[in-house]
């Protein structure tokens, strides 16, 4: 005898049984409805849909419907056919889990077509193009909670799609990234596609299930029911980027060196993968402040594809940036390094002038930045000041006093006795 056929006759027994209540005294009546309340487990609200009749594992639906039983053995209440857990062996499936960066999880989806097994040989009963499609989130922020949410869907059912969800927190500081392990979505039932993967489409259009075949072909009782399963990880992208500067030809490297008019400095850029998933196409690009020159030839790379040694690569780091690869979770690094000209002293002001160069990591997951300084100071010498010129003394002006007036007098009055002396004497000789 077929578990359909033994639920069957256990729903003829019920059927007897709830002939004879109905017929006993009021009293017993009572004490029945007391006991089965008693043992009845409330039904919790959750995120599933839409609102639909609902039927118990003693009566099935006398139609095409999934996922409507309220006391399956098995799962319980079948609305709540999505659930999940940690990817362990001592955990058990529920409707909540809290994530967290570097583990994977387990997401657990129960199929059941609830007509009544009697249907199937008329063919009223077998649900067609029956497919499973699941989404969630592919990233959840920090301390915020989504769902993974399951759809079953047959043309022929009612309602024709029926939906659950569970709930997923991220239980760390940081934003995560849900990622499905290829290949891990598998059926579970008692017909020839048990143990069947799915394809990818389940996570994006849907992908048929079925007994005999993943054809989309679904008969109602129990015994055709089963479950599919996949996993996923949680993964939180995260790294770092440091900048240095050496200013004693790589003896030493910190945040911020002084060094002197036209020397060459040393630029080291070091990146570390500190997130739980691998980050590919990492670039690195770095900007000179205005003043600074890149030395051609200089960039050197040191990660897992030198053995940790520096070796020579490609310039570009402070035009377009460069592309250094792929890296490993949780350490695996870069380190970059490059020479530069300081200003040349007859561009640099008096004083202290600082030059600030930034150096940026870009990764699939957003970039980070990070900044070194060199000082340079000037002494400016005073010059020499302009001669001083002494001021002229202007000659002295004639006095035009008393005492000069009479002294002109006197000097005129000689001047003319002086002539009239001369006339005089000139005369007498020509007598």
């Amino acid at each position: 005898m077929s578990s359909c056929e033994i639920h069957q006759e256990r729903r003829e027994t019920m059927s007897k049984f709830t002939s004879f209540v109905r017929r006993a005294p009021k009293r017993f009546s009572a004490l029945v409805a007391i006991v089965a309340a008693a043992i009845i487990i409330p039904v919790a609200v959750n995120a599933y849909g839409p609102e639909r009749a609902t039927f118990t594992y003693e009566n099935p639906a006398p139609y095409v419907t999934f996922n409507s039983i309220t006391n399956n053995p098995k799962v319980g209440d079948e609305r709540n056919f999505v659930r999940v857990k940690e990817d362990s062996t001592t955990t058990t499936y529920g409707k909540d889990v809290t994530l967290q960066p570097g583990k994977t999880y387990q997401v657990e989806v129960y199929y059941h077509n609830n007509a009544a097994s009697n249907l199937n040989a008329s063919g009223v009963g077998i649900a067609k193009d029956v497919s499973l499609r699941m989404q969630m989130p592919a990233s959840i922020a920090a301390g915020a909670s989504d769902t993974v949410d399951g759809f079953i869907n047959s043309s022929n059912a009612n309602p024709t799609s029926v939906w659950d969800s569970a709930n997923l927190k991220n239980g760390s500081t940081g934003a995560v990234a849900l990622r499905y392990v290829a290949g891990s979505a598998k059926v579970t039932s008692n017909g020839a596609v048990n143990g069947a993967t799915l394809p990818d489409a389940f996570l994006t259009t849907g992908t048929p299930l079925g007994y005999d075949a993943l054809n989309g072909t679904l008969p109602g009782c129990n015994q055709y029911a089963g479950y599919v399963t996949y996993k996923f990880t949680v993964v939180q992208p995260n790294f770092t980027v440091e900048k240095t500067v050496s200013v004693d030809g790589g003896k030493t490297y910190v945040k911020s060196g002084a060094t002197t008019p036209g020397s060459t400095v040393i630029y080291k850029v070091g990146y570390t993968n500190t997130g739980s998933t691998q980050q590919d196409n990492v670039t690195l690009s770095d900007k000179l402040p205005a003043g600074v020159t890149y030395v051609q030839g200089s960039s050197l790379i040191a990660n897992s594809k030198t053995s940790g040694k520096y070796e020579a690569t490609s310039d570009g780091i402070t035009t377009t940036g460069l592309n250094i690869g792929s890296y490993a979770p949780n350490g695996g690094n870069a380190f970059f390094k490059f020479s530069a000209k300081a200003p040349a002293a007859d561009t640099l002001k008096c004083g202290v002038n600082t030059f600030t160069n930034t150096a940026r990591a870009t990764t699939s997951g957003g970039y980070k930045e990070s900044s070194a300084d060199i000082t340079i100071t000037k002494e400016c010498v005073p010059g020499t000041p302009p001669p001083v010129t002494p001021p002229v003394t202007p000659p002295e002006l004639p006095r035009t006093g008393m005492s000069e007036n009479i002294v002109a007098v006197i000097g005129l009055g000689a001047i003319v006795a002086s002539v009239a002396y001369y006339i005089a004497s000139r005369r007498a000789l020509n007598q």
